[in-house]
């Protein structure tokens, strides 16, 4: 089986996720799709008529995100048309289960140059439709069988099971703001990021819009609690709330609100793109390959609780690559809630210095769609800035999800 290598990734910066309020919030989510690919293959040269395929990850598939993304943006971008493309849906998961199946195509023999990535515009209006966030969209027989709370109300749910406290989540806040901004003022993104123009050329962002440097813990614990009154909102008119959905799998649990703004993921729009392909095509198109794909994995785990899927993923990862956790030198874990990352640190006794060592999306943001491929470029660039070996990658999704990915510098 052919090695997927990765040749190269870019990112944009992530604009505040706020119709009308972030610098990238008034770009159509093809443009931003559109801005990485043209500057992928600026920056390898490559022939766009021979990419076989480019797989793009976007959560929320509506309105100006709907019609399969990936191929609209390919052609915005003025890629020849002979380069398709499709759009897929894992939740927070797509970025990194984009890049996973480009890889699983090369490593097939199917195809020889893939393109993987994602957007999301988190500004764009209506991309959640009406109504409450519901994973299952008002099947009250899934309802029944799998209650699916919302996410934050679980990351609290998590944070009282396994007795992390809120100075523990403002604390690893804390932290991911401080590491973002040393990573920022090092240039630690510089390479993997592009800037992104308006249609009449001006520049729209050529620098992380989200980050909040200044913040302190006694910043931190003066925040109230976001989620209590999402807890108890009403669902319908037999009194189904989200607190609730979570009680009929655990009844005894008294949740304790610890996650705020200020210890959850920020709110961001942005986009990713990561370019693979077969050691044959690298080497008869003089591409030089950064990186191969070691193993990937995909793990479900506690629908009710969303967010616990990371550590089983990484285990099994793991063990498709016949790695241990002392092979791996950095770890990139998506900061949906601080309480995912404490209590991924926590059960995987990992060293807190190899773990999401330049921030993470507290401090940066978490475009849902864009996010994983996002991760990869940034790995893949600390890896070589370190002068380390192997990253692994993973992150929660919706409906009680996780994909991980393992890669090894070349």
């Amino acid at each position: 089986m052919a090695d997927a290598l990765i040749i190269d990734a870019c990112r944009t910066p992530r604009g505040i996720g706020k119709a009308g309020k972030g610098a990238l919030s008034s770009i159509h989510p093809q443009q931003l799709g559109a801005a990485v690919l043209r500057a992928l293959a600026d920056r390898t040269g490559i022939n766009t008529a021979d990419v076989d395929d480019i797989v793009w990850g976007t959560s929320s598939q509506r309105g100006p995100q709907s019609g399969d993304l990936g191929r609209m943006s390919a052609l915005d971008a003025g890629y020849d048309v002979r380069a398709s493309g499709v759009t897929l849906d894992r939740f927070c998961g797509s970025g990194i289960t984009s890049v996973n199946m480009a890889a699983n195509s090369i490593m097939a023999g199917s195809e020889d140059l893939v393109i993987a990535g994602g957007t999301e515009m988190m500004s764009m209006e209506g991309r959640r439709g009406e109504g409450p966030f519901m994973m299952d969209n008002g099947n009250l027989r899934l309802r029944a069988r799998h209650p699916q709370s919302h996410q934050g109300v679980c990351a609290d749910a998590i944070a009282t099971m396994e007795g992390i406290t809120r100075h523990d989540v403002d604390a690893l806040g804390l932290e991911s703001q401080k590491r973002a901004a040393a990573a920022i003022k090092g240039g630690h993104f510089d390479k993997s990021l592009v800037p992104v123009y308006r249609e009449d050329g001006t520049l729209a962002l050529d620098r992380e819009e989200y980050p909040r440097p200044q913040t302190t813990m006694e910043g931190l614990a003066g925040l109230k609690p976001a989620f209590p009154a999402v807890a108890d909102y009403a669902l319908d008119d037999k009194g189904t709330t989200y607190r609730k959905l979570i009680l009929e799998k655990h009844p005894d649990l008294d949740i304790n609100f610890v996650h705020h703004a200020g210890n959850s993921s920020g709110v961001v729009d942005g986009s990713a793109a990561i370019l693979l392909a077969s050691p044959d095509y690298a080497r008869k198109h003089g591409l030089k390959p950064r990186a191969r794909v070691v193993a990937m994995a995909n793990m479900g785990d506690s629908p009710t609780l969303m967010l616990n899927a990371p550590v089983p993923a990484t285990r099994k990862v793991l063990a498709k690559a016949g790695l241990t956790l002392d092979d791996i030198d950095l770890f990139e874990i998506n900061e949906a809630f601080a309480v995912v990352a404490e209590k991924y640190i926590r059960d995987l006794k990992l060293d807190r210095d190899k773990v999401n060592v330049n921030g993470g999306s507290i401090a940066l943001g978490h475009p849902i769609g864009a996010t994983g491929s996002i991760l990869i470029g940034t790995v893949l660039d600390e890896l070589e800035r370190r002068d380390l070996k192997r990253g692994l990658v993973t992150m929660c999704a919706a409906g009680g999800m996780a994909p991980a990915i393992i890669i090894e510098r070349i």
